[in-house]
């Protein structure tokens, strides 16, 4: 029996083979996780059809593939099962003769232990690293989120600036004594000039796609707008004296909730192929996440019905999860408008934003300043600015009906207490 990659979820045509968790030779049981992969969106365990036993894997780890590609084969019939072990024990014996010298930091392979492989959380380009420099990654301790192991760990690896593990131990005291000399990076001229690569492929590849797809179909108009968030400031300092505390993100959802009410328009989808525009019943909200492997979106789902407190607490958590690359496919579809906070970034004063296709709008929030104002009495007066951007589809909505939306929204923000009268 085949084992392929099949399509997990949005219509994904290809994704990036993370790990095994078996190897040839194995048994494995019905549901058993086989291999992760990982897609644009989301890390996934591809679990065994049946029970029976790992025959041969085909693509190795690291290996970009496209849907319906084998991964591995699986001996499932009762009669042929101890064949199947001898079949692949054979082969993998085989290749132990082959590969009878040990690789410099990798520890010495035989076919006497099945040990169940360690799961080692990495990205695709951190493994490219290591396996660039012949590391063995379950010789490193990982300092990321959840133990994963990050492209500085690996480089830390390779100065010396860990401390050699049981495993690595082992595998010195077999290894010949030219390949235990430590491991060091040195820089020449020469290597200066040799150009860095980094592989486009993965979540940055998938990315790339859907933002060329967004440009190359929508046509892209960007409203700006500089909103004064002095009051809400105030309003969130006096809220945590009463111990609420409630991100000005969460008050900006809100706010963007209460607007697509009175203009649906931009929550909405447009059905060329039908000659419509399909306006969405419930307010879906993309939250754009920078993580360090690439933009991911997870999405809170029915903002019109939830109040402050739990778009705060749903944020956070989605948010963490994105960081951790733990978030499930339902947790990252259904969108219907996507904002992105780039403030706490430092992030610049203003940007044109691209939609979430196909999605019609996307509004993103700068970084706050506080800076001298005009005030509507001409006094002037030191307040917090901030900057808003907005994209939308220029085909559904016109730049008129933009600036209406950014207008009722900013209204809501320059006097939160106003907004909050429309939630009771």
């Amino acid at each position: 029996m085949e084992v392929k990659l099949h399509d997990i979820g949005e219509g994904m045509t290809e994704a990036v083979v993370i790990h095994y968790f078996v190897k040839k030779g194995d048994d494995v049981k019905a549901d058993q996780p086989l291999v992760e992969v990982q897609t644009d969106k989301m890390v996934a365990e591809i679990p065994s059809p049946a029970a029976g036993t790992v025959l041969d894997i085909f693509v190795p780890e690291g290996q970009t593939i496209a849907v319906g590609t084998t991964l591995l084969s699986l001996q499932t019939e009762a009669v042929g099962h101890e064949q199947a072990k001898e079949q692949a024990a054979v082969t993998v014996e085989a290749e132990v003769e082959i590969e009878s010298e040990p690789v410099i930091g990798e520890p010495a392979r035989t076919n006497e232990s099945k040990t169940k492989p360690q799961r080692i959380l990495a990205s695709p380009y951190t493994r490219k690293i290591a396996r660039e420099h012949g590391i063995d990654l379950s010789l490193i301790q990982g300092t990321g989120p959840a133990g994963r192991i990050t492209d500085e760990d690996v480089y830390r690896y390779l100065q010396g600036q860990q401390a050699p593990t049981q495993q690595e131990q082992a595998t010195q005291l077999v290894a010949p004594a030219a390949e235990r000399e430590p491991a060091s990076v040195t820089v020449t001229k020469e290597e200066t000039k040799e150009e860095m690569i980094i592989p486009f492929r993965g979540r940055r590849k998938q990315i790339a796609k859907k933002m060329t797809q967004s440009l190359f179909t929508i046509p892209h108009c960007t409203h700006f707008e500089e909103i004064d968030v002095t009051e809400l400031i105030a309003l969130r300092e006096e809220l945590k004296e009463h111990n609420v505390n409630i991100s000005a993100t969460a008050f900006f959802i809100k706010a963007l909730s209460l607007a697509l009410k009175q203009f649906p328009i931009f929550n909405a989808k447009l059905d060329e192929e039908n000659e419509c525009i399909r306006l969405e019943k419930e307010h879906h909200f993309g939250i754009a996440v920078d993580t360090e492997e690439g933009l991911i979106v997870p999405v809170i789902k029915n903002i019109e019905k939830k109040s402050l407190r739990q778009i705060h607490d749903e944020a956070k958590a989605l948010t963490k999860k994105a960081m951790e690359n733990q978030l499930s496919l339902a947790e990252m579809t259904g969108g219907t408008f996507t904002i992105s906070n780039v403030g706490p970034l430092g992030g610049s004063i203003g940007a044109t934003p691209i939609i979430n296709y196909p999605e019609v709008a996307l509004v993103a929030f700068h970084k706050t300043k506080k800076r001298p104002v005009v005030m509507e009495n001409d006094e002037i007066a030191v307040r917090s600015m901030m900057n808003l951007s907005m994209s939308f589809d220029h085909r559904v909505a016109d730049g008129a009906t933009a600036v209406a939306f950014t207008n009722y929204f900013t209204k809501r923000i320059e006097n939160p207490k106003l907004m909050l009268m429309e939630l009771i």
